[in-house]
């Protein structure tokens, strides 16, 4: 907790984001199954 609390007040930069568009491995559960795509999957954003 402290930590997040003295970022805050320093206002330190986000180092680790969840909503980025181009992470697909957010879109997978962990641990990820083997063998999950035939062919590398194609990012696209909108």
């Amino acid at each position: 907790a402290f930590i997040m609390i003295e970022s805050m007040l320093k206002k330190r930069s986000i180092l680790f984001a969840t909503n980025l568009n181009s992470a697909i491995e957010w879109f997978h559960p962990f641990p990820p199954a083997d063998h999950s795509y035939d062919d590398t999957p194609l990012i696209s954003s909108f």
